[in-house]
């Protein structure tokens, strides 16, 4: 070690003198002794790194005392800041999955409130004074809603699959299409979580055909179920075909086998009646006769996440007494927060307006260019500054694997680079407050605003403007 780094590590400030400093001292009350130690003894590591690196001089200002609390201060405000955050989503992908998928209704939102704030009869029947089901919150009106026998709610799709085969087929054969083996988000795939519940996979058909022969060959003393797979988040598109519903039902009576639909991102709306194309409903299925349906709850259906499991009454019973139940149950906010939703789907043309997923994605163009209109107005600075901003036509999607081949029409605000690039831009917007994910294409920062919320044009164009000034 130089004698010159020796004399610069004797200049950093003891923790004790940082401490006794008016600038921690003025925010001593704000945040814990043990965070403002951390915060301490992480910027006095990384100074003596600094010199030990040879980047700190003597005359550098990096050991002065000044500017060694300020950078305290700031990580002491990074290091408070919650992980999971607000975003702002300008992305037009609609469910998100990176970002939480559906936004919750402004009264399911009233009700988490209400219900967080107190007890609940979570598990307690008001009636007859002793213990309840959790599961009675939702089973009644998701009865109603879909005209299914019984129904359950699990923490997610793939867990309401997973319970529902570990149930009804463990270490028996469950009948599915070669064509219909999918992946879901997160690298989760249905081969892989038949695998986990026990039971043994018997592929039949093609990547782009099956036939009814091919199931019914397929049917031994070992077959408890046929599974089918809706390719929600891909298509086939060309020479395919696959097996009706009604066919693989009347199959399964024939042989008294249980038939089971991953429906994935089910809906309760057909929104073909909105001009978008026709996807078969929960109502639907269960009408076709599928003995069970599986679905999420905070995709189409707009609510909070959940593996939602409505059927036969024989069956759902089954699945509920599974001990692997208390292990993926809904906690009482999600139950609440999707009870809630479920109430609003009693008024169709109310959900269509007051479920923001099905609101984004029905809203019309002309709907959409008139608030891009109204932030476009807001931004300050069209040229001249960091960027060039202007308006154009594009489309969103839906996203969290539905309609894969949607495309919604939609209007963009464009961010042109000139003294600043596309990537600087976008990582700039997402420093801001709260952060702004947006999407690059062709070397431009694109903003859809199908999915920035009325209440975040303010917001957006705030940090647009101040960008463009600025550079930074």
């Amino acid at each position: 070690m130089t004698d010159n780094r020796a004399e610069l590590y004797r200049m950093i400030p003891a923790v004790d003198r940082l401490l006794d400093s008016p600038g921690i001292k003025d925010i001593a009350e704000s945040y814990p002794r043990t965070l403002i130690l951390r915060a301490i003894n992480e910027i006095l590591s990384e100074t003596r790194k600094g010199i030990e690196k040879g980047d700190i001089s003597k005359d550098s200002n990096a050991i002065d005392p000044e500017n060694i609390v300020s950078r305290i201060v700031k990580r002491l405000e990074h290091l408070s800041r919650p992980s999971l955050r607000n975003v702002i989503n300008a992305t037009g992908v609609v469910l998100h999955t990176n970002l939480g998928r559906s936004i919750l209704a402004e009264r399911v939102i009233k009700r988490l409130i209400d219900v967080s704030s107190g007890y609940s009869n979570l598990e307690y029947d008001l009636e007859r004074g002793k213990r309840g089901s959790r599961y009675t919150h939702v089973e009644g009106i998701l009865k109603e809603l879909t005209s299914a026998e019984a129904a359950m709610v699990v923490n997610n799709n793939a867990a309401a699959v997973l319970i529902t085969l570990e149930t009804l087929a463990k270490e028996r054969e469950v009948i599915v299409s070669r064509g219909e083996l999918v992946e879901i988000g997160g690298s989760f795939r249905i081969p892989d979580v038949m695998k986990k519940s026990g039971a043994k996979m018997i592929e039949v058909g093609t990547t782009n055909k099956t036939h009814l022969n091919d199931y019914e060959g397929a049917i031994t003393n070992e077959t408890a179920a046929i599974l089918k797979v809706h390719k929600s988040n891909f298509q086939i598109i060309g020479f395919h075909e696959e097996v009706k519903r009604s066919m693989l039902v009347e199959l399964g009576r024939k042989y008294n086998i249980p038939v089971i639909e991953d429906l994935g991102s089910g809906s309760f709306i057909d929104l073909s009646k909105y001009g978008y194309q026709w996807e078969p409903t929960v109502q639907q299925v269960v009408n076709e006769g599928m003995d069970i349906v599986t679905f999420s709850g905070d995709k189409l259906l707009g609510g909070p996440q959940a593996g939602i499991i409505i059927g036969k009454k024989e069956l759902v019973e089954k699945i509920r007494k599974n001990q692997l139940n208390r292990a993926l149950r809904i906690d009482k906010l999600t139950l609440a927060a999707l009870e809630e939703t479920l109430n609003i789907y009693r008024d169709e043309q109310k959900a269509i307006e007051t479920i923001p997923t099905l609101s984004m994605i029905c809203r019309s163009y002309e709907s959409l260019k008139s608030k891009a209109g109204r932030l476009y107005r807001m931004i300050l600075v069209k040229d001249g500054g960091s960027f060039r901003v202007d308006m154009i036509n594009g489309t969103s999607k839906i996203g969290g694997g539905a309609l894969p081949l949607l495309e919604l029409p939609t209007r963009l605000i464009r961010l042109n680079p000139d003294k600043m690039s596309a990537h600087d831009i976008s990582e700039a917007l997402k420093s801001c407050t709260p952060p702004i994910i947006v999407r690059v294409e062709q070397e431009s920062v694109l903003l859809d605003v199908r999915t920035i919320q009325e209440k975040e044009l303010k917001t957006v164009a705030a940090c647009i403007n101040n960008l463009n000034k600025t550079g930074a």
